[in-house]
């Protein structure tokens, strides 16, 4: 028999039944697609922001090696101009005796020349070369920088997906909590009622109600929360419900520290960017070791000039013409300024050697951190799947007893906050193992 002091709990446990199931409705896709990991890495992949923006670095970088692979070949340039001087200017005549020789136009006042001109560098000393050699180094560099972004993507989607598994179980922890201390406080209210317990025991346990109920909300709105996150990464509406394969088995890690080590090594973009960048410095010292050579080219000019527009000659003008150069440059002092340059890129690749070093050793220690993780979340996982079925047997137990009224109704509650915790563990364990999985494998270098 419902008496009248349930009515109201009744109520509340409706209401609070019907705002789960639209959490659960919500989570599910408008579509009924449910995410499996593999899809949420592939999808992310193809849609995230950066990823596009560091494509978008490698296109660019290949227009860069373009732009000085052009320089190896002839320019080809031409140019228009008129000049304006003051007056004509005429030789003076000269007097013979017998005859003047009358002045001669040297220069007039409308001047315009036409002039197309070819040029050809022959020897830049080696500038050419390093340039177009940084212009490949820098493709590289693009790709593994397009490289980092995709293995650092692929660890915050797997944490995302995790994340939302363990607080999706969360909230089912918590509510299966909530259900558990309403049953029984129906319990209490009813031995209250007939005398059999003080109404401290019933306020309690109300008390108690109270906290998991605000526990639950608290779940319900991480589990909003990490569904955000996990559209952010998958450059989504941050609002799109969000429906997951959920994996519960897991497999113990067998590998070494020192085979990881080995391989993070020879695997991570960080590591082989470096040693990019050691390249590009060698290619750095060579052109700033081509100042100390001169510079040779080839220059070929077709001109037309005139005293008008058309530029088809007059009497100081040919109206075409042509001249071929040969010219040498040399700049041989410039108060060390090219020496000073080379210094430079020395102590430049002295800086990214002992970057390396430190990286080496950031490395090592990611992998350690990674490793112990994972070896913790392997051995948590047996004994909290242990405490979970030792703290269903024990509130089992302590509800019964409280039946019979043999025990008090805080062993019950108490059994009630041991279960919850053991299964809140049980849950944190599985998931940071596969999370810290997903750390190791990043640290050596796998997506």
């Amino acid at each position: 028999m419902i008496t009248r002091n349930a009515i109201p709990c009744l109520l509340y446990g409706v209401l609070l039944s019907l705002v789960v199931f639209a959490s659960v409705v919500e989570a599910q896709d408008e579509d009924g697609r449910v995410f499996t990991l593999q899809e949420s890495v592939q999808e992310a992949l193809e849609r995230n922001w950066n990823v596009k923006a560091r494509t978008e670095a490698v296109r660019a970088a290949e227009a860069v090696k373009a732009q000085a692979k052009a320089d190896f070949f002839p320019k080809f340039s031409t140019s228009y101009s008129y000049t304006r001087l003051d007056e004509d200017y005429t030789t003076e005549p000269v007097d013979l005796g017998l005859f003047a020789i009358p002045g001669q136009a040297v220069a007039l006042k409308d001047n315009y020349q036409w002039k197309g001109t070819i040029s050809q560098p022959l020897f830049t000393g080696f500038a050419l070369v390093s340039a177009f050699e940084l212009g490949k180094l820098g493709i590289d560099e693009a790709e593994l920088e397009l490289e980092l972004e995709k293995i650092d993507l692929v660890l915050r989607v797997k944490q995302a997906y995790f994340n939302v598994l363990e607080a999706d179980r969360r909230v089912e922890v918590a509510d299966k909590a909530v259900e558990s201390l309403r049953s029984h406080v129906k319990v209490a209210r009813s031995f209250y009622q007939v005398g059999m317990i003080p109404i401290n025991d019933v306020l309690k346990a109300e008390v108690e109600l109270s906290n998991a109920e605000h526990d639950l909300i608290k779940a319900e709105n991480m589990a909003k929360i990490t569904r955000a996150s996990f559209n952010t990464a998958l450059a989504r509406p941050i609002n799109d419900p969000v429906s997951l394969e959920d994996i519960r088995d897991f497999r113990p890690e067998t590998g070494t520290f020192d085979d990881y080590v080995e391989t993070a090594m020879r695997n991570r973009p960080e590591m082989k960017a470096l040693d990019v960048n050691l390249d590009q410095n060698e290619e750095h010292k060579r052109l700033a070791c081509s100042k100390y050579y001169p510079e040779v080219s080839l220059r070929y000019d077709y001109i037309q000039e005139g005293d008008e527009p058309g530029v088809n000659g007059s009497p100081v003008h040919d109206a075409n013409h042509w001249q071929v150069m040969a010219m040498l440059s040399w700049t041989f002092f410039e108060w060390g300024k090219t020496g000073h340059a080379v210094r430079e890129v020395d102590s430049r690749r002295m800086q990214l050697i002992q970057t390396r070093s430190a990286l080496e050793d950031h490395i090592r220690l990611e992998i350690k951190q990674a490793y112990l993780d994972l070896s913790e979340a392997e051995k948590n996982i047996p004994t909290t799947t242990k405490a979970v079925e030792q703290a269903e047997e024990n509130l089992r137990v302590s509800q019964e007893r409280y039946q019979a009224q043999v025990t008090t109704s805080t062993e019950v509650l108490d059994a009630q906050t041991l279960l919850t915790h053991a299964r809140t563990n049980y849950y944190r364990a599985l998931y940071s193992h596969h999370v810290a999985r997903a750390r190791l494998e990043r640290a050596v270098g796998n997506p």
